[in-house]
């Protein structure tokens, strides 16, 4: 069972009930092709996503596909603190997807309320900027890096590797400081793993949250999809709101989607056939 409450920044989030988090991206080389160039578009695509449903905004300035080039620090930070800035007034969660100290603390001193961090805060400096923070801190499981992590992933039983690998890093957050509400933990669907590692996780999705963690999840547009279906990337939203419902079935309490409104829909339907159990949920769609 999940805890209930997630102190996150600014923001103290129910997590009885599961919550959309909406990709904002604001790069050109998103393997989605739905970067944001501009912050005047970047904004505008946070409020579309509001009016769908999102409930959490995550912003990255650097793309995590695999194969992808990295940013400087200064082109990250100049792409993300500004959009953190324009969106604090919004009164949203916002999430930085970043695994950069230094875009932590500037986007942290901005109005953020959540790092989003795929190197699980392993960067030097990295624990010493955001421990001390009231910011929610999410660890993810990634073997290897993401120019090289889809290469030839390996495990002897993946679902009991990526766990010991949150678990550890939980241990870690645990003892700089964190309290145990800020933590949130992702078993790094599509990083470096293949579509049955990826497969086995989502059966097993209960597991990472048996320590009372909420558990974070993202395969929205994923290639582990176009394995699946068959489609190419633009065309996987039914997909996508179809393992966001089996994520929620299975105890996830954050599922980061590029496709806002179709998730909202399914997830609303899942809640009105489940209104004894999820009543605020179906209420508040």
């Amino acid at each position: 069972m999940s805890s209930s409450i997630l102190a996150c920044g600014r923001f103290r989030l129910d997590m009885s009930q599961p919550k959309i988090m909406a990709i904002i991206n604001v790069t050109a080389d998103s393997f989605s092709g739905d970067g944001c160039p501009d912050l005047d578009t970047a904004v505008r695509a946070a409020e579309r996503a509001i009016k769908e449903g999102a409930e959490i905004l995550d912003i990255g300035g650097e793309s995590s596909r695999p194969g992808a080039a990295p940013v400087s620090e200064q082109q990250e930070l100049d792409r993300v603190v500004p959009l953190v800035e324009a969106l604090a007034p919004l009164n949203i969660p916002l999430s930085i997807d970043t695994v950069k100290p230094a875009v932590m603390r500037e986007s942290i001193r901005a109005g953020a309320d959540l790092i989003n961090d795929i190197a699980s805060f392993r960067a030097p400096g990295a624990l010493e900027v955001v421990c001390s923070t009231s910011v929610a801190l999410s660890v993810m499981h990634m073997q290897g890096e993401p120019g090289t992590m889809q290469r030839a992933p390996s495990y002897g039983d993946v679902v009991a590797e990526v766990k010991d690998f949150l678990d550890d890093r939980v241990r870690v957050l645990l003892d700089h400081g964190v309290v145990r509400e800020r933590i949130v933990v992702d078993p790094g669907f599509g990083f470096g793993k293949t579509l049955d590692h990826n497969l086995a996780l989502l059966r097993n999705l209960e597991v990472f949250g048996e320590a009372g963690y909420p558990v974070f999840v993202g395969m929205s547009r994923k290639t582990m999809l176009g394995a699946i279906t068959g489609r190419d990337v633009n065309e996987r939203v039914f997909a996508g709101a179809a393992a966001a419902l089996l994520a929620v079935q299975r105890g996830a309490r954050i599922v980061r989607t590029h496709d806002v409104g179709a998730t909202r829909d399914v997830l609303r339907v899942w809640a009105a056939v489940e209104a004894d159990s999820h009543a605020g949920f179906a209420a508040k769609c």
